[in-house]
């Protein structure tokens, strides 16, 4: 039996007879067109960059941003629809909260991942709500070391050293599984994420874009999830760049090595 066209694709409450759910698949392409971000644990922390696509030479830079904190020392990046990425880390604050007030201490990234994939697997379930049309990274650092997950728009979560999302999410995850990671430093970390996004732009290079990084770091940070200081974050950027033309330079000599050939 075909599930193409027949109907199945209208309720998020019922499979195709092949067993697909088609709003889940939806949503996982508005998450494909949305700007890249990545995360990285490295051996002492957590690193969040993000790709944001200025639509508008009117947009005042710095605002509206993709990466937020849930916690003090949990922080989140999405790519896909921003307001369903607003929704969500609500949701994480509010399941902060609430632990803290009932249990007087933080909650553990673990156990808050497990409380919003619950969450967002709901919305696949009922006819009268859609499923989330983001993929969200979140990390964070607790008593137990370091945690970087993925939340995907099934309600999906797993652990990653690295995790990538959006639209350049096949050229970041390439460069992220280059990387040593256990051994990276936070604030090499910040560097290297400049370098993936500004590489990974490069399939969307026709546009214009702002780069958001932040780090959670107990020698950086003291634990704490912050956006990186602006000196860090210009060097980041100029890092990014010299190593994007360095690159450009050795495919052009390659060019030319083959043409003389």
């Amino acid at each position: 039996m075909t599930s193409v066209g027949t109907g199945y694709d209208l309720s998020n409450s019922v499979f195709s007879p092949d067993g697909r759910n088609f709003q889940v698949e939806y949503a996982s392409k508005a998450v494909e067109n949305g700007g890249t971000s990545i995360g990285l644990k490295t051996k002492n922390g957590i690193v969040f960059a993000v790709e944001k696509i200025i639509t508008s030479k009117l947009l005042v830079p710095g605002k509206n941003n993709r990466i937020q904190t849930i916690g003090r020392s949990i922080g989140a990046v999405y790519s896909g629809l921003l307001p369903d990425g607003r929704h969500l880390v609500s949701r994480g604050r509010d399941e902060f909260n609430s632990y803290r007030s009932q249990y007087k201490e933080d909650i553990t990234v673990p156990y808050l991942i497990d409380r919003l994939g619950n969450y967002v697997q709901a919305y696949t379930c009922y006819n009268s709500v859609r499923p989330f049309g983001i993929t969200s990274i979140i990390g964070g650092i607790d008593e137990d070391g370091t945690h970087l997950y993925m939340l995907e728009p099934s309600g999906s979560y797993w652990g990653y050293k690295g995790a990538a999302t959006g639209k350049g999410r096949q050229s970041a995850k390439n460069e992220l599984e280059k990387l040593n990671l256990d051994e990276l430093s936070t604030r090499d970390a910040v560097k290297e994420a400049a370098r993936i996004i500004y590489q990974a732009h490069e399939d969307n290079k026709d546009k214009d874009f702002e780069i958001e990084i932040s780090w959670i770091s107990k020698e950086e940070t003291k634990g704490l999830h912050q956006f990186v200081p602006e000196d860090l974050l210009n060097e980041a950027k100029q890092y990014a760049e010299d190593k994007l033309n360095e690159d450009e330079d050795e495919d052009e000599e390659d060019e030319d090595e083959n043409m003389e050939e």
